[in-house]
């Protein structure tokens, strides 16, 4: 079992049991499901995105953003890897009477793909794809599908975010370690416990050299949020 895997299906199928609509719900935030925390991000560079286009949206969790944009007129397609974010994301669509295409699939682990897209979305996804491996895979798949605006939220590192007991950052990389009992493939040892990779939190300004050297243009950036190209 990959590192990212138990956290999610276990966080969307207590969303399913409790009747909760986004990941936001299960830590008391005052989120809904129409203002979701990229929202307003997304709606500042809705005039730099090809009004209409095709939209691919990895890691949708419940589908906010991708149910926002296909209101908008897009057409979208959007893939998470826990089928109970899919089952939700298909139903909250449905009742919002939107058409997004939404598929159970692996973003760190996608097929070579010819479709192209005008726009691929990121709502705070990446963060959650800790390994170098699993970035450079995530990224090139977006570089391979893209022909338009790479539109990025993410978590960055900040001096003030705290990092409870059972938790290691490591400046040096951005990577944050979870203590665990059962180690995942992907698990190190610290001072005699096991700690398996649980987020990739950049200072901004390495978020923007990681996104430059897998061939991306930073056309603006403010913090975790932002609008790329591909180059060449």
């Amino acid at each position: 079992m990959r590192y990212y895997f138990a956290e999610h299906v276990e966080a969307y199928r207590r969303l399913a049991r409790e009747g909760l609509t986004q990941w936001n719900d299960l830590f008391g935030e005052s989120w809904t499901y129409e203002e979701f925390p990229n929202r307003a991000f997304l709606e500042s560079v809705l005039d730099r995105l090809v009004p209409g286009g095709a939209v691919l949206e990895y890691g949708c969790g419940t589908g906010p953003a991708a149910c926002f944009l296909a209101a908008q007129g897009f057409r979208v397609d959007a893939i998470d890897l826990i089928p109970e974010a899919i089952t939700l994301a298909r139903r909250f669509a449905r009742e919002r009477d939107v058409d997004v295409n939404f598929s159970v699939q692996d973003v760190c682990a996608l097929p070579p793909g010819t479709k192209q897209y005008d726009v691929i979305l990121d709502s705070y996804c990446l963060q959650s794809i800790v390994t170098d491996a699993d970035r450079a895979n995530l990224l090139s798949a977006v570089r391979e599908r893209l022909n338009g605006c790479y539109v990025l939220s993410t978590a960055v590192y900040t001096p003030d975010r705290v990092y409870e007991d059972g938790f290691h950052y490591d400046a040096g990389t951005g990577i944050c370690y979870q203590q665990t009992a059962v180690p995942t493939a992907d698990a190190i040892q610290l001072n005699g416990a096991w700690y398996h990779p649980h987020r990739r939190h950049l200072r901004p300004e390495a978020l923007r050299t990681e996104l430059e050297q897998a061939g991306f243009t930073v056309l603006s950036q403010d913090g975790g949020n932002v609008l790329a190209t591909r180059r060449g």
